[in-house]
């Protein structure tokens, strides 16, 4: 099938390999159906981009939040396990949805440079079945601001 995108054009996508959001993601209850999307560059941390096919200006950056030393530990709901269709904790993956805040430098060495990710919303992904959803965290609200160190 071929889907036309705001930020990467028309994309030719085979329906074996959309991810299914049955809930959507939180604001966007509408946009169920995605596409995972990656760029191969040496020595770049490694990003990748999750492309509503619902709506081809909704596109979010998404990592690993393990790349960054973060872990996350909680719990799926019973509804939360059907929806993703496991029990095992090794099907699943865990992905870091992460922005340039508006006005930011993207200079690594000067204030304000930095990527943002809020953590309380990560993406909970069965890769295996092509399932994912948005799991909210309650508990305390924080950022986590992503800033290169250098060598």
């Amino acid at each position: 099938m071929k889907a036309n995108t705001i930020r990467f054009g028309e994309l030719e996508v085979n329906p074996e390999t959309i991810l299914t959001f049955p809930r959507g993601l939180l604001g966007l209850e509408n946009c169920t159906r995605f596409k995972l999307l990656h760029n191969v560059e040496k020595d770049a941390p490694v990003v990748f981009f999750l492309q509503s096919l619902d709506d081809p200006a909704v596109t979010f950056s998404v990592v690993n939040p393990a790349q960054f030393g973060i872990n996350y530990e909680f719990v799926l709901s019973d509804e939360e396990t059907d929806l993703l269709q496991s029990v095992e904790p090794s099907d699943l993956a865990v992905a870091l949805m992460v922005y340039m805040p508006m006005g930011a430098n993207t200079a690594k060495d000067e204030a304000g440079g930095g990527i943002s990710a809020n953590i309380n919303g990560p993406l909970v992904l069965n890769l295996g079945k092509k399932l994912g959803l948005q799991k909210v965290l309650v508990g305390p609200q924080f950022d986590i601001t992503l800033r290169d160190q250098g060598s």
